[in-house]
């Protein structure tokens, strides 16, 4: 294979890799990170309570079906060079489960999220993540109760 034949194979798959992380948790199915996270992968900064690694994010996205189980991330922007990509991306659903012990609202809700990710041998080794949670506060009318 030629050079630039090289370079777009890699870039989409790599952006292959993020988007079926998204589509792990728009489709509810947490075992699909297993084949583009690598098993030294981090997460930063890691939820309260979550456990580093591929296995540490399936909690999670258990966590968001329950609480929205029409839970989907669609991408609107994604920039790319070999090895990193930037993603802006929605989450939406309906709060029909508790999360962060607030109790279903029923409400639909989206709030945004931005992701860096660092690629390696078309996996994902880093994660540097920021959801706007405010924002989903917010939009449920409470805050999660303070301890």
């Amino acid at each position: 294979m030629n050079p630039a034949a090289e370079y777009v194979q890699r870039l989409k798959i790599e952006r292959q890799a993020v988007e079926t992380l998204y589509q792990a948790f728009s489709d509810n199915n947490p075992d699909l990170v297993d084949s583009v996270l690598a098993p030294s992968w981090e997460d930063i900064p890691l939820a309260p309570g979550q456990a580093p690694g591929p296995e540490g994010i399936k909690p999670i996205i258990r966590m968001l079906a329950q609480a929205f189980p029409d839970v989907q991330i669609v991408v609107h922007d994604m920039i790319q060079e070999p090895g990193r990509i930037a993603a802006r991306a929605e989450i939406s659903g309906t709060h029909l489960g508790e999360i962060f012990g607030i109790a279903p609202t029923g409400k639909k809700v989206s709030f945004r999220l931005h992701e860096f990710h660092a690629l390696e041998d078309g996996r994902l080794i880093t994660t540097w993540h920021m959801e706007d949670w405010f924002g989903l506060f917010l939009q449920l009318g409470q805050f999660p109760p303070q301890a």
